[in-house]
């Protein structure tokens, strides 16, 4: 999937993401680049993966996030079959 959306535009961007070395800085980007809808749908989702990973179940996910079961179920086929990017900067999180 990430080979279909890998292009020169693609590669700036990354890039700029990885230029930013404050959390005041990230959050500037993330507010000028992107709605507040998007953004706490990205911190949801986010959210929703650290507890597949530390075990949660569904019905403790919902109640705690308010995320659907879809959201939840698109999460976690990310975590089983994705590019292992959840579990990548989880780690690196928790200093793993």
């Amino acid at each position: 999937m990430i080979d279909k959306l890998r292009n020169e535009q693609m590669d700036i961007l990354v890039q700029g993401i990885l230029s930013l070395k404050t959390p005041d800085d990230c959050y500037a980007f993330l507010e000028d680049l992107c709605t507040a809808t998007e953004l706490k749908s990205m911190e949801q989702r986010f959210t929703v993966a650290r507890m597949l990973l530390d075990g949660k179940q569904y019905s403790e996910i919902v109640s705690k996030t308010g995320a659907s079961t879809a959201t939840i179920s698109r999460v976690n086929r990310a975590l089983m079959y994705g590019a292992d990017g959840y579990q990548k900067v989880i780690k690196k999180i928790k200093g793993e």
